[in-house]
């Protein structure tokens, strides 16, 4: 086998649970893209990112997951406007040795969550959010949100001014926010016994519950919503938005 003329790939660590290298590479043999080829990279430092690079001058494209979206922006070249005001990379393209970082993780959730909501017959009008952590995947929901005007908090393990605590969560707040997005990797395969800590006795049926996992197709968190009579959603759609998305930036 010729060696790829055009290499893209996915880092971050660890890679077990991804599905990007399967869904590129079908397109690339759908499409007919002879020399085109994905690659799972799992780096134990973002700081090998540099020679990841050198080492593949075939490179023209990545995928960046857990935990390197914010750490990675030290690494590049320059920022498109959503990456530079979200604070997390998720694509970068490499073109004559600069790479620059894009966001289109937006793209995918907002785009995703607006069909969500339509299948639901509800709209973003009105509308409040929980967002579940507070890594680079929350830095993009709440852009989005934040873009469809929906009001939100953001919930975490740790004591921070303007977020709150797991603790904190009691009836009225769950109440008072219909909308509740997990951006944590809680539930992820193999781990699929975990969820976040929130008090689902305060779930019920006006509740939309949106996973930003996607392998299982069906996580605790969502299992556990559906009990209460809540709809729910996972990230399997925002997935195969954004790297369509991403495809369209590495090829523009």
């Amino acid at each position: 086998m010729h060696p790829p003329t055009h290499l893209f790939g996915l880092i971050g660590y660890p890679l077990s649970h991804s599905f990007s290298k399967r869904y590129f590479n079908e397109k690339f043999r759908r499409e007919n893209r002879a020399g085109h080829h994905y690659e799972l990279f799992p780096l134990e430092d973002i700081g090998e990112l540099p020679g990841l690079i050198s080492n593949h001058p075939n490179l023209r494209g990545l995928n960046v997951t857990i935990p390197y979206k914010q750490q990675v922006r030290a690494y590049l070249d320059g920022l498109d406007e959503t990456a530079a005001a979200v604070g997390a990379v998720n694509t970068i393209k490499i073109d004559a040795g600069k790479c620059t970082g894009y966001n289109t993780d937006v793209f995918g959730f907002e785009l995703s969550l607006r069909r969500f909501l339509e299948g639901n017959g509800t709209t973003a009008e009105g509308l409040r959010a929980l967002v579940l952590g507070t890594g680079g995947a929350a830095r993009a929901v709440v852009y989005a949100l934040r873009k469809m005007g929906i009001a939100f908090h953001l919930v975490s393990r740790s004591q921070r001014p303007e977020q709150l605590t797991y603790r904190e969560l009691n009836e009225t707040l769950m109440q008072n926010h219909r909308l509740i997005v997990n951006t944590t990797p809680l539930g992820m395969s193999p781990e699929v016994d975990t969820y976040p800590e929130i008090p689902f006795q305060h779930i019920g049926p006006q509740h939309l519950l949106y996973d930003l996992v996607y392998n299982p197709e069906e996580t605790a968190f969502m299992a556990r919503g559906k009990q209460r009579g809540a709809a729910v959603f996972n990230g399997l759609e925002m997935l195969h938005l954004q790297a369509e998305k991403a495809w369209e930036i590495w090829n523009s």
